[in-house]
């Protein structure tokens, strides 16, 4: 498998690997309005901006796009990795690429955890320094993990 910084024309594609990651896993942890918060979120504008950053990366396995994950200075804004090839080891290799590029610069990583992703970021060394609660439409709330990894001492 190869990571490889995105280019405009992976949009729809990254797109598709959010959306479907997103609907298909976030609904075993997460009430309708959040799973909708975050489609919303991941919009084709919002891919966009990442990919002109130069920090969306996706990993590819041949042809095909499995997962994506972006970063902004220290902080890892996203990591999705499509359904059927979670457990495979495609969430560690996309944070092995991210951590790579934070640590020219930053000395911690950062990082807000949905539900569903807080058992891998831990195994990674991750941890929780605080808790973060979003409040959307109908009194729901999406509750998420604040966490940090020190990648280097001083």
């Amino acid at each position: 498998m190869e990571y490889k910084t995105a280019s405009a024309d992976l949009a729809d594609a990254i797109q598709d690997i959010l959306y479907t990651t997103i609907r298909t896993v976030y609904p075993k942890y997460y009430p309708k309005e959040v799973v909708d918060f975050f489609c919303r979120h991941h919009s084709r504008e919002h891919i966009l901006d990442g990919i002109a950053s130069g920090n969306l990366g996706v990993l590819k396995d041949g042809d095909t796009i499995v997962g994506t994950g972006c970063f902004d200075g220290s902080h890892i804004t996203g990591v999705y990795v499509l359904p059927c090839y979670q457990r495979q080891g495609c969430g560690s290799r996309i944070m092995d690429c991210l951590e790579a590029e934070i640590i020219k610069g930053h000395k911690i990583s950062v990082l807000e955890a949905s539900l569903p992703a807080v058992c891998l970021y831990e195994h990674r060394g991750y941890k929780t320094v605080g808790h973060g609660i979003f409040e959307l439409d109908n009194d729901v709330k999406l509750v998420y993990e604040i966490m940090e990894k020190i990648l280097k001492s001083e």
